[in-house]
């Protein structure tokens, strides 16, 4: 008699995740700013051993033009194996590819050829609209129940409010909105969840209109960007509290909680002060039955010539950091911090969540610094780490440099370029010389996010310690 067995790649617990064996391929999301070409995915190998090491090795072009391709996400992940409500038998097989400028939900099969996923259905967006009531889908998780997907934005031509849509596991039909009462929640952004204790997070950015074309300096000056943090009863979908960081904090975007599912606390970063440009990264955690949230990492702006930075940011002859993406390393032991701004990826020890240790440095592009990768030194580089992700283990990182298309052209005007970099976590803090494709090996794309086969810091919840 035959036995069914979980997706080898599904792990019970983060101690065991540690424990898996490294990636060989990673999936980057590139997209065409021009919006006259195809977004695609690119397959890149990451197999130190292989001759094609840091080489775009595989492509896929999606069917339609303007989709601005930005987080994505596997069908199926560790949490699969929670237990209340399992589904040990699915596999992770599919990438759930959303277009922000679009709205349609691109499904692509990876286990038959890797190195050229196919596209198996594409979610258009009145499906999403009639359904769930949203548009602009965001940010992909997956659940034990079903597919999460946020949305920025509302249906039938409303900028909001945003919320998050459940897709379907098997047939990736829209089931309809998560939201029961979302309270006074209505910016969105990410998302993500205590699993064993029925908590929901979720963070802000903006309605469509405020983010498409940039950032718009009325509304920054004006606070009227993100600045809360919602808690959620995940299994009710009720709204149950709202933390507001403070209305200087503009645009509270990515969320990672801590991985150890017996712990209820996790990081968001903000990008930006408008008090004096610094970022910050926050901690929230529950005390006396309530959610509260403590700064516990400050950035500072780094002073630069007015004359040399773009129009943005030029009055302030200064650069802020731009903190955009964070990602925490499966043990819980290391965060990793975006300044997609200064041009750097910061390492912190979070041993002790309240009192962050920073343990490395390294810098790459930025505004004013434009650093080039050891690989070619004499090339200055635009952009900065920007997307970040983790290998299961915490010894390799990943970035790329294009954050979204309206937000690439206000900042580095002179053009963001395409890149994706490496850097080896260990003792030392490095970047790895080998690796380092970019420029045309992205086909004329801006690289986004990417995501490790078999799984990554940021893909999978669990349920045991």
């Amino acid at each position: 008699m035959a036995l069914w067995r979980p997706d080898p790649t599904f792990y019970p617990s983060p101690r065991e995740a540690v424990s898996a064996p490294p990636e060989t391929l990673a999936y980057i999301a590139a997209f065409d700013r021009s919006a006259r070409r195809p977004d695609a995915i690119a397959v890149v190998d990451v197999d130190p051993d292989s001759t094609s090491y840091g080489s775009v090795v595989g492509w896929t072009d999606l069917p339609h033009t303007g989709d601005e391709l930005h987080h994505f996400g596997w069908n199926a992940c560790s949490s699969a194996l929670c237990p209340n409500a399992p589904h040990p038998h699915v596999e992770r097989r599919y990438l759930v590819v959303p277009g922000l400028r679009s709205s349609r939900i691109h499904i692509l099969d990876v286990r038959d050829d890797p190195l050229k996923p196919s596209i198996v259905k594409v979610i258009e967006p009145e499906e999403l609209a009639g359904r769930a009531g949203y548009s602009r889908p965001h940010t992909v998780h997956c659940g034990p129940d079903g597919l999460y997907i946020s949305a920025l934005g509302g249906a039938g031509g409303q900028d909001g409010p945003g919320g998050i849509a459940v897709l379907d596991h098997d047939s990736f039909e829209v089931v309809g909105a998560w939201e029961a009462d979302r309270g006074p929640q209505h910016l969105a952004y990410d998302f993500w969840w205590h699993l064993t204790q029925d908590v929901m997070v979720t963070s802000e950015w903006g309605t469509p209109s405020m983010i498409e074309d940039g950032v718009n300096a009325e509304l920054l000056l004006g606070r009227k960007y993100g600045h809360a943090l919602h808690f959620w009863d995940l299994r009710k979908r009720r709204h149950v509290q709202m933390v507001d960081l403070g209305d200087e904090h503009q645009m509270v975007l990515e969320l990672r909680p801590a991985h150890d599912p017996t712990k209820t606390y996790g990081f968001a970063g903000v990008v930006v002060s408008v008090e004096d440009l610094s970022a910050s990264v926050w901690v929230w955690y529950r005390e006396d039955g309530e959610f509260k949230a403590r700064k516990v990492i400050t950035i500072p702006a780094e002073p630069a010539d007015g004359k040399g930075l773009p129009p943005v940011i030029a009055p302030f002859g200064a650069v802020p950091p731009l903190v955009t993406d964070i990602d925490l390393s499966v043990d819980d032991r290391y965060l990793y911090v975006s300044c997609w701004g200064t041009g750097e990826l910061k390492r912190y020890d979070v041993s002790d969540p309240f009192h962050p240790v920073e343990a490395g440095s390294v810098r790459i592009g930025g505004i004013a610094r434009r650093t080039p990768h050891p690989a070619a030194p004499d090339l200055p580089l635009a952009g900065g780490p920007q997307m970040v992700e983790v290998s299961r283990d915490g010894r390799r990182v990943y970035v790329t440099n294009s954050l979204y298309g309206s937000w690439d052209d206000q900042f580095y005007p002179d053009g963001v370029g395409a890149w994706a970099a490496k850097i080896d976590s260990g003792d030392d803090f490095t970047v790895d010389e080998r690796f380092f494709p970019h420029g045309d090996d992205f086909r004329g794309l801006r690289p986004h996010q990417t995501r490790l086969q078999g799984g990554d810091a940021s893909s999978d919840s669990y349920c045991y310690p």
